[in-house]
């Protein structure tokens, strides 16, 4: 037993601020009745087997605790970033291009109750030894039309211009062409029948292609339309004649009965 002030050092050394003793020790200065705890029933001890009935558990083996592995997380490079600010502008759709102005020749001419929208081979105007005007000439005796026919207006041109900002595009021939033919039209007597010779003129009057060739058209504004392989073409093309033909034929009606009604 050691005396109260030593006893004192070992706790103040082992940092114990308030401590109770569990029976009276001696030379203690006695405890105060405040800090004196309720008795407390006493427990049973256990009991202790004898030597020979008692088995130890093995120890279990301590285990050494496992490292803290760090996983580096992957960060955004700056290729990538820059790779995903790109990918927006790739992915936006680019701006529709201009088409460029379609090139073409074409004249109006009326031959009896027919108007004659032709493709001008050369761009010029025809002239009476002209080959295509010669063909010409046989197709409207061939379908009883007068083999002069009147040239109407001057020949449309496309492009109109040769610079500036004006819209020249497929779009803005197809409603030229169309507003001049009626407008021409207008001041002409009934026409039974619009003939549209050459590709051009199937194309930007009456809104087709080479497979509406030897057909009928019906074109808003304009009326009853046939559409013509061009000139040139039937005489690169000789046998394309045979089937203009045929569709000559069913036609024929059409404007023979308008000039029967004229005179």
């Amino acid at each position: 037993m050691i005396d109260e002030l030593r006893r004192r050092a070992y706790l103040s050394a082992m940092q114990v601020v308030s401590w109770l003793p569990r029976q009276v020790l001696p030379f203690a200065a006695p405890s105060r009745p405040e800090w004196l705890p309720p008795p407390a029933e006493l427990e049973p001890e256990p009991q202790v087997l004898p030597a020979q009935s008692r088995t130890v558990a093995p120890a279990a083996p301590i285990e050494a605790p496992r490292p803290r592995v760090e996983v580096p997380r992957p960060q955004a490079t700056p290729r990538a970033a820059s790779v995903a600010e790109a990918a927006p502008s790739e992915a936006a759709e680019p701006a529709p291009k201009a088409l460029p102005p379609p090139r073409f020749s074409l004249q109006l001419l009326r031959a009896g109750s027919c108007a004659l929208l032709v493709e001008l081979p050369t761009g010029e105007a025809f002239t009476r030894r002209d080959p295509a005007y010669l063909l010409l000439k046989d197709l409207l005796r061939a379908a009883g039309l007068p083999d002069a026919p009147q040239v109407i207006g001057e020949p449309v041109r496309w492009p109109l211009l040769a610079r500036g900002s004006l819209d020249q595009g497929p779009h803005a021939a197809l409603e030229y062409v169309q507003s001049y033919v009626a407008a021409q039209l207008e001041q002409q007597e009934r026409c039974a029948c619009l003939w549209l010779l050459g590709l051009p003129a199937v194309r930007y009057a009456g809104e087709a292609d080479e497979a509406a060739y030897n057909r009928e058209l019906q074109i808003d504004g304009l009326g009853a339309a046939w559409a013509l392989p061009g000139l040139e073409l039937l005489m690169d093309e000789p046998q394309r004649k045979a089937e203009l033909w045929q569709s000559m034929r069913r036609l024929m009606p059409r404007w023979q009965t308008a000039a029967v009604e004229n005179h």
